[in-house]
C-alpha cells in the first residue's frame, strides 16, 4: 500500500488486538487509517496511528451525510468514505475490527488484471472457485448455493477493468446464519487465486475486506433504512449493475484476512436476513431489467434508479433517498 491509501473502519469497540494492528502497519506505511465511532463507543477511544471519529466529531465535518444518518447503524461508515474522499484517496480499503491483516493486505493493489474471467450468467457461488467445501457467501440465493459453476480450468484468462475487488477471509468466512447454524467452522481457502466476473454474473460481496478505486468511489454507498444484514450485500448489487454499464469487473481474491468474529445472536442474524433469502434472487433481476446509462457522470441517476427498486419493493423505507441524496451532494461537493 502507499501514502495516497486509506483504510476505513467503523467500530463500537475498545482499541482492540486488531485496530491497534492496523493503526501500527498504517503509521509506519503512511497509510491513513479511521475509525468511525457510534454511540456506544468509548469515549476515550484513542491509538497511536488512527484517526477517530466519534459521532459530534463526525457531524463537525459539515457532511450532509453526517448530519441526517441514523445512530447506531453500519452506515455511518459512509461517513469514513467521504473522510478518505476529501483526503484525496487514490484507494480506499474496507475491513472491519474482527479481521487481522495478513502480509497480502498490505500488498501494492492494481486495478487491472489478467485472470480468469467467469462468464456465465447468473448467479455464481464464487467461494467454489476456492473453496472444495459446501460453503458460499452471504447473500447468495439458497437454490443457487448447489449450483456448479464452470470449472476454473476452463475459465479463460482475460485482461480486466476491476475498480472494486472484494478479498476473501480465512477461519471464519462471511457466510449467512444458515450456514453457521449447520455447518462446519472454521475453514480456509485456496492462496494466490483470482477470479474476475463478467456482465450478468451475479455474486454478491461484503464490506469486510474491500477495495474501491476513485472513480467507483461514489458506489461505496451502504443503505441505512434496511436490514442491518442486508446494507452491505444490497450495496453490491446496486455496485455490479453499475459496474456493468461503464465495463468493469468484479474481481475476487483469496484471503488476505483472517477473521476471529466478534459475538453475534446467530438466530437474530437469521432473522435479519430473511429479506435477503426471500428477495435478493427477485431484486436483481429488476435491477439488471432496468435501463442504466455509461459514464462516469451518470452513477449518480443510475444509483437513484437503483435504490428505487429497493423503495417500490418495500425492501428498504422511502426517507433513503434523503440519505443517498445527502452522499451524492457531499461527494460531488468534496470533488469541486
Amino acid at each position: 500500500m502507499d501514502q495516497q491509501t486509506s483504510i476505513v473502519v467503523t467500530s463500537i469497540a475498545k482499541p482492540n488486538q486488531v485496530l491497534q494492528t492496523i493503526a501500527r502497519e498504517c503509521n509506519r506505511r503512511g497509510v491513513y487509517f479511521c475509525v468511525v465511532g457510534d454511540e456506544p463507543s468509548p469515549a476515550d477511544f484513542h491509538i497511536d496511528g488512527c484517526e477517530f471519529y466519534s459521532i459530534e466529531r463526525q457531524r463537525d465535518t459539515g457532511f450532509r451525510f453526517a448530519s441526517i444518518c441514523p445512530l447506531r447503524h453500519y452506515a455511518r461508515k459512509n461517513i469514513g468514505y467521504l473522510l478518505a474522499i476529501e483526503r484525496g484517496s487514490r484507494l480506499i480499503v474496507e475491513t472491519d475490527d474482527d479481521n487481522i491483516p495478513g502480509e497480502e493486505f498490505w500488498a501494492r493493489r492494481t486495478r487491472g488484471h489478467s485472470v480468469p474471467l467467469a462468464v456465465e450468467a447468473g448467479w455464481l457461488n464464487v467461494y467454489a472457485y476456492f473453496s472444495d467445501a459446501n460453503i458460499w457467501p452471504r447473500g447468495l440465493p439458497l437454490d443457487a448455493v448447489q449450483r456448479k459453476p464452470q470449472p476454473f480450468d476452463q475459465l479463460r484468462i482475460r485482461e480486466v477493468d476491476a475498480p472494486i475487488q472484494q478479498g476473501l477471509a480465512d477461519e471464519n468466512p462471511d457466510v449467512d446464519a444458515i450456514y453457521r447454524l449447520v455447518l462446519p467452522l472454521p475453514q480456509y481457502f485456496l492462496a494466490g487465486r483470482r477470479v474476475a466476473l463478467a456482465r450478468g454474473v451475479w455474486c454478491p460481496f461484503n464490506s469486510q475486506n474491500t477495495a474501491w478505486w476513485p472513480e467507483a468511489f461514489a458506489l461505496l454507498y451502504l443503505p441505512a433504512y434496511c436490514s442491518f444484514r442486508m446494507t452491505d450485500i444490497w450495496r453490491s448489487f446496486v455496485a455490479q449493475r453499475i459496474a456493468w454499464e461503464n465495463g468493469w469487473s468484479l474481481l475476487f481474491e483469496s484471503a488476505s484476512v483472517r477473521q476471529e468474529r466478534n459475538e453475534h445472536a446467530l438466530l437474530r442474524d437469521f432473522r435479519d436476513e430473511i429479506p435477503g433469502y426471500l428477495h435478493n434472487e427477485a431484486i436483481c433481476e429488476r435491477l439488471e431489467a432496468l435501463s442504466l446509462k455509461a459514464g462516469i457522470d451518470n452513477i449518480p441517476e443510475n444509483l437513484r434508479r437503483c435504490y428505487e427498486t429497493f423503495i417500490r419493493e418495500n425492501l428498504i423505507e422511502e426517507r433513503e433517498f434523503d440519505l443517498l441524496d445527502a452522499w451524492l451532494s457531499d461527494v460531488r461537493a468534496i470533488r469541486g
